[in-house]
């Protein structure tokens, strides 16, 4: 499975701050270098984040990949315009991507609109079941296929904004230039690494209709001094408040129109929010957006700009725009492309065996080896928790005594009681040192 988050191992120092941090688990320290656990990772870009030596980082696509194509054209998302200071004409983003080797721009927050306007004319379906999870976010989507399967149905199964501008796009330009499809490059400008790696690998849709994606933190520079050098911008912005807004959050709540909604930001919370749903605490709410970046797609870990400050912008934006641009909604056969092609699926991440009486013998053996683990979640061992420590031993992934204390427990039969805390970090000693 291809992620968009990697790992670059000379930069490593295993330190296991990426380990406490990680949602889903999905990452262990191994022989002094960090290891991402392919099927749990879920490109969230929590350790980017946090990673102390930027070991951790997102891999995209290069500008010089506009040279594979005749025509390209960039689908930006809302949250590119709110990551420059003193800049409150979109046009001046939209002209300036030109300038930098794009033929041509279509918004996906204009795509945004006309999938708002869709789901305000199609209503609330009677079969649907409450409350509806918003498909807008692709980390989410996953973290739902493994950690909350039972969730699945409740998930709106709507294609992403950038996804409906892409097949959007590339059917204008075809017929504005005459070119065969394969001679036309789409690309995304995303916020986050779950979204470039959904333009490879979507989740709702069999096939990609995007060619690859740009990191807003990597064209950032370029785009910039290529703004610079503008003096009047053409009139390009063709979406209004309604589709700008998605960059924040409960920007998608507002689009639609809903009034029993929520909007949380925020991995843990989203998280959080998840176990909620799953247990029924939550029986009022009928529609859901959850966004795992802090304040919506604004805070991405591959924007440059403070996520607040951004979000101020993007709102001063709304202010200055209509409510809505897109006039004209989608055709019946349009609006076929706006539902998932594919049925999403559950993900075993978590499964300790395909088979359910060796899975729950497993499960019994980490209960039992867990009980008699100290219960500290140090890290020492290269697991998050004492937990997964367990689970990485039952299932050969470490061994027993990559655990510190069980080592000092083997040791104190030879040194006696007390004299293996020397080994021990200070904050772990039991004895008391003699100078106190």
């Amino acid at each position: 499975m291809k992620h968009s988050v990697v790992l670059d191992r000379n930069r490593c120092r295993g330190c296991t701050t990426c380990i406490k941090n990680c949602p889903t688990e999905a990452i262990r320290v191994r022989r002094g270098k960090a290891l991402i656990l392919s099927d749990r990772c879920i490109d969230c870009g929590r350790c980017i984040q946090v990673c102390p030596h930027r070991a951790i980082k997102s891999v995209s696509d290069n500008l010089e990949r506009l040279r594979d194509y005749r025509y390209c054209v960039a689908i930006p998302e809302p949250a590119l315009y709110g990551q420059f200071q003193h800049m409150w004409d979109i046009d001046l983003v939209l002209n300036g991507l030109k300038k930098i080797g794009f033929h041509k721009v279509f918004e996906a927050a204009k795509a945004a609109e006309l999938l708002a306007e869709y789901t305000s004319r199609r209503g609330t379906e009677e079969k649907s079941p409450v409350p509806l999870i918003s498909a807008n976010c692709p980390t989410i989507l996953r973290l739902i296929r493994i950690r909350f399967p039972r969730l699945i149905e409740h998930i709106d199964p709507l294609i992403l904004p950038m996804e409906l501008a892409a097949t959007l796009a590339r059917r204008e330009a075809e017929k504005e230039t005459g070119l065969p499809p394969e001679e036309i490059g789409v690309f995304a400008i995303v916020p986050c690494p779950a979204k470039a790696t959904a333009c490879h690998r979507p989740e709702g849709l069999e096939s990609p209709v995007l060619d690859g994606a740009f990191a807003i933190r990597d064209i950032y520079i370029p785009l910039l001094r290529a703004m610079e050098l503008l003096e009047e911008p053409e009139p390009m912005l063709s979406a209004g408040a309604t589709g700008i807004g998605v960059a924040i959050c409960s920007g998608e709540c507002h689009a639609r129109g809903s009034n029993k909604y929520l909007a949380v930001d925020g991995i843990e919370n989203s998280i959080q929010m998840l176990e909620e749903i799953e247990d029924g605490r939550q029986p009022e709410v009928e529609f859901i957006e959850l966004s795992a970046c802090t304040q919506g797609c604004v805070g991405g870990c591959l924007t440059v700009e403070n996520p607040y400050a951004a979000r101020m912008r993007i709102r001063r934006m709304m202010k200055q725009q209509p409510v809505d641009r897109c006039v004209q909604p989608l055709g019946q056969e349009e609006e076929k492309d706006l539902q998932f092609s594919r049925i999403l699926q559950y993900s075993p991440a978590f499964r300790l065996d395909e088979d359910r009486a060796e899975a729950m013998a497993k499960h019994l053996r980490i209960e039992a080896l867990e009980s008699r683990l100290p219960g500290l979640h140090c890290g020492s061992c290269g697991a998050p928790n004492c937990h997964a420590f367990a689970e990485d031993v039952v299932l050969g992934r470490a061994s027993l005594d990559d655990c510190i204390f069980r080592v000092r427990e083997r040791m104190r039969d030879v040194a006696g009681p007390g004299g293996t805390d020397v080994y021990l970090p200070p904050p772990f000693r039991q004895k008391k040192a003699e100078t106190e």
